[in-house]
């Protein structure tokens, strides 16, 4: 017996072109058998793998604390529509604000991402610059906020 008898895919890692995600964000977690973990192409294969790093530690706390898929995203996309009236600078982060149903899953996984970046020599600022700096249309420059206000 090889063992590949009981294997199951749990989690899809996927790297994709920003206007590709479902809404305004660098990465996402999708929900599913399997479940999707995305990052945005950023051309560098650590920021990547952070991004989806962060995604995939906040899935599994989310999921077990019962917090859903359309939780998260109505509370993202309320956020980007409030940012768009003034009410959230640009560097305000949706899963760092207090109302956030997912703040302190997505707390958490910021620390161990930033732990991460740390062991494997990422430069914190430099990542940082990079998601920023990520667009898919010239319209949406500068509104890749998530990752700055950790």
């Amino acid at each position: 017996m090889d063992g590949t008898e009981d294997n199951e895919t749990k989690y899809i890692l996927e790297v994709i072109s920003p206007n590709k995600q479902r809404y305004d964000t660098p990465g996402d977690w999708i929900p599913g058998t399997p479940a999707k973990i995305v990052s945005s192409k950023l051309g560098n294969e650590d920021f990547e793998f952070l991004i989806m790093l962060h995604e995939l530690i906040e899935y599994q706390l989310c999921k077990k604390k019962g917090i859903t898929d359309e939780m998260v995203v109505e509370f993202d996309k309320k956020f980007e529509e409030d940012r768009k009236k003034g009410l959230h600078s640009a560097m305000e982060e949706p899963g760092n604000n207090p109302k956030a149903p997912y703040r302190d899953e997505h707390m958490f996984a910021t620390k161990l991402e930033r732990l991460m970046a740390k062991k494997m020599g990422v430069d914190w600022t430099k990542y940082c610059e990079a998601v920023h700096g990520m667009e898919s249309e010239p319209k949406q420059k500068g509104r890749h906020w998530w990752i700055f206000k950790r």
